[in-house]
């Protein structure tokens, strides 16, 4: 027994070369945690080192965590069938893909394509293959990386048209963007999975019960998710400050009277296209933490 207010504790044992780098880690297998007027009392079916961990607070129940994987999938698989039919019709319609604009949101439907899909393999594969897991937690995060760089790319474009600069000419503008938001992170994916390949593997997402929990394909090293929240982050200040300037010159522009509701709508489709709402990810703390996780999952799975 552990006499402390710990109600979110959970026991654990210390498995030996169970971790990366054959280094252990700690484990639920064979344990149960059971809650009882503030102690915390350890039922294992082995003998060995074992321990009382506290999970951080607000974490997620089981069936919270249920009821996110549900709204994932249905708002996932509605983007990845709303996008899947919006590029067919363009592809019928070639008169429509000659400027510029609709191109690059052809780019960004085809990431955000990528990435429902990947997405939804993610957790039915990590039920297979080490291997197999690597190359689908691989796929995930590349198809992450181009989306967030496709936004990147529509809030750039978005720039340009504002400035309204006359005679304004980039030389092979789309192919470059493509390189910018294809290219670098397809290429830092394959590279992070070719010289360090434990990055990818099994993600255990643990509940607050201690020893429940779903399995995905997705990073595995601290690092790796570092520089993704840095990239991540760097990107959706970028279009937030030009979603800003938007909306300023929209307020300075059309101030007619029945001009206001248009002018929000335009602000938030940009807010979608531009995928600012992926700043709700920055936001895990506090009391804020159940209410914004359930923001970020509808909101952004239905992105599409």
């Amino acid at each position: 027994p552990f006499h402390q207010d710990t109600s979110n504790a959970t026991c654990v044992f210390w498995q030996p070369g169970a971790g990366a780098g054959n280094a252990g880690s700690w484990s639920r297998k064979g344990c149960k945690t059971t809650h009882r007027e503030g102690t915390v009392i350890c039922h294992c079916n082995h003998l060995t080192y074992f321990a009382v961990l506290l999970l951080p607070a607000g974490t997620l129940s089981p069936a919270q965590l249920a009821s996110l994987t549900h709204i994932s999938t249905i708002g996932c698989s509605l983007s990845a069938a709303a996008t899947l039919c919006t590029l067919l019709l363009c592809c019928f319609s070639r008169q429509r893909l000659r400027d510029n604009t609709t191109r690059i949101h052809m780019h960004l439907l085809a990431a955000l394509l990528l990435l429902n899909c990947s997405f939804l393999l993610s957790t039915p594969l990590a039920t297979g293959t080490e291997g197999l897991c690597r190359v689908a937690a691989a796929l995930l995060h590349a198809s992450l990386l181009c989306a967030l760089a496709w936004m990147a790319a529509e809030a750039f474009h978005l720039l340009l048209l504002l400035v309204k600069v006359y005679n304004i000419y980039i030389q092979h503008y789309l192919l470059k963007l493509c390189l910018f938001a294809w290219g670098l992170p397809t290429l830092a994916v394959a590279a992070a999975f070719v010289f360090k390949g434990d990055t990818y593997g099994y993600h255990t997402i643990s509940t607050s019960e201690g020893y429940r929990n779903a399995t995905m394909c997705w990073l595995t090293s601290p690092p790796a998710h570092y520089a993704t929240l840095c990239y991540a982050s760097l990107i959706l200040l970028f279009n937030m400050l030009v979603l800003g300037r938007v909306a300023m010159i929209l307020r300075r522009i059309q101030r007619q009277k029945g001009q206001a509701r248009k002018d929000w709508a335009t602000v938030l489709g940009l807010t979608c296209l531009l995928g600012t709402t992926w700043g709700l990810a920055f936001f895990r703390f506090g009391i804020f933490l159940i209410p914004q996780v359930y923001l970020f999952t509808i909101l952004n799975s239905l992105q599409g």
